[in-house]
């Protein structure tokens, strides 16, 4: 059952930038609708309202619509003109092809003054004899009835009969009510028919039950053609083409259940073209490496696993918690360089490896006992790591902490280095190498000499002999 919600009317309130509470023209047709409500208390300024072709029995909620001007209820299920007495601005109503049957309703637009336009065409009460004379006196403000302008002197002919026009019109109406109340009771119960077969439909009602007394040879022909035609009546398995064919060809009589039976077959067989649809629509496949090369991680067979790096042994493992009983030959693995993917009965597991590895050295295994696949995965290259460099401390802070900071580097696993004390470092003086003599001393004292003599040339000093005669240098 469709209803009229505030989003339906939202969505057609888009000349009016979908402000429902002052629209003044709506459409609501062909939406399958089944009951009137909350137009008069949401769009209180309507002038123009559109509900033709729907499946609306009654005509309700329209009282407090006090601006509506024109009111299209074509190819509906209405029976009766009720509940329009407080629209007081109402000026064309159209309800061709319903099932008005009850004429005299049509007195209850008399309170409509300003009504000019009527249409009934379709409707059974226009098959009533006297039918045109008795609308065109009951509604003396009409101008207009089934798009045929009302003079005034046809006005004037039907004020002359209208008593027996009136008697003729309550008869007929009396057998409509009557008729329509035995096609009403069909339905019903074709209805509960249709409901119990189905009932025993699903219950696989197929006993094949015969009444006739067995062992003889008639009784088991009787039986034989029972059974045949039963099977034939109760079988499920009936042609599709035969089954439409048959619910279109069935002759019926024109009702407002019989509309309703066709709308509900109608939308049954669009539900089914559509499961139909989804069941042969292909599924979206996954993406399992993006336009630019990133490739995904997926978990389809939806399996525990475990990715560790074997640092001994310079491999990375992947552990696969597959299923124990399966059989290997449903499994296919392909590892990449950089990812691995497992193929689980058409499901796929892909792993995203955290460095490179060397497909070709890559093993995979399958424990007997517990099912799960290990893949062992050696590493492209020698992983390259960085030492830490700790600064130095200033050589005014290192004697200082020197305690403190042999015990940091021990526990930073940090390698000792061999330092220098910077007090015995004694830089070679050049100066001095060779003395100097002023020019007021005298010759070189054999004193001062005697030192340098004797710390690198003890020989040489044993073999010097002091010349008297020779003069000293200057």
């Amino acid at each position: 059952m469709v209803y009229i919600t505030e989003d339906m009317v939202r969505r057609r309130a888009e000349h009016n930038e979908c402000e429902i509470f002052s629209l003044e023209e709506v459409s609501l047709h062909q939406q399958d609708i089944e009951r009137i409500e909350h137009l008069d208390r949401w769009c209180r300024d309507l002038r123009i309202l559109y509900l033709q072709n729907n499946l609306i029995p009654r005509i309700e909620s329209l009282g407090r619509l006090k601006k509506l001007e024109y009111l299209n209820l074509a190819l509906n299920n209405i029976e009766v003109i009720e509940n329009l007495e407080g629209c007081e601005s109402l000026q064309k109503l159209d309800l061709t092809v319903n099932f008005v049957g009850r004429l005299s309703s049509v007195e209850s637009l008399r309170h409509n003054i300003h009504l000019r336009e009527l249409f009934l065409v379709g409707n059974p009460c226009t098959e009533f004899e006297g039918y045109r004379q008795y609308v065109v006196a009951s509604l003396p403000q009409l101008k207009w009835l089934d798009g045929t302008e009302i003079s005034r002197s046809e006005r004037i002919r039907v004020s002359q009969g209208l008593e027996e026009v009136k008697r003729r019109v309550s008869e007929q109406e009396r057998q409509y009510l009557r008729r329509r109340a035995k096609e009403r009771e069909d339905a019903q119960r074709k209805a509960a028919g249709e409901e119990t077969g189905n009932k025993e439909r699903e219950a696989g009602f197929n006993t094949g039950i015969s009444s006739t007394v067995p062992g003889l040879e008639e009784n088991k022909e009787n039986q034989e053609v029972e059974k045949n035609t039963q099977l034939k009546t109760t079988s499920p398995e009936l042609d599709e083409e035969e089954q439409e064919r048959e619910f279109w060809h069935t002759p019926c009589s024109f009702t407002p259940e019989s509309r309703v039976e066709a709308h509900r077959h109608l939308e049954e067989k669009r539900r089914a073209k559509e499961r139909e649809k989804e069941k042969k629509k292909p599924k979206a496949s996954r993406t399992l490496i993006t336009a630019d090369g990133r490739v995904m991680n997926v978990n389809e067979p939806k399996l525990d696993f475990s990715l560790t790096e074997d640092e001994e042994n310079n491999t990375i493992v992947l552990d696969l918690a597959m299923y124990r009983h399966m059989d290997t030959s449903l499994i296919d693995v392909d590892v990449q360089p950089t990812y691995a993917r497992v193929t689980v009965k058409g499901k796929i597991f892909q792993m995203v490896l955290p460095a490179e590895v060397k497909p070709d050295s890559s093993t995979a295994q399958r424990s007997q006992t517990t099912g799960h696949l290990v893949l062992t995965m050696p590493r492209a290259g020698g992983e390259i790591k960085g030492t830490k460099t700790v600064p130095r401390p200033p050589r005014a802070c290192q004697n200082r902490h020197s305690s403190s900071s042999d015990n940091n580097t021990r526990k930073n696993d940090v390698p000792e280095r061999l330092e220098v004390d910077p007090s015995r470092h004694t830089a070679l003086d050049l100066v001095n190498i060779v003395p100097r003599q002023s020019t007021k001393e005298g010759p070189l004292e054999t004193s001062r000499m005697a030192p340098a003599a004797s710390s690198g040339h003890s020989s040489s000093s044993d073999r010097f002999v002091d010349d008297p005669d020779v003069p000293p240098l200057i």
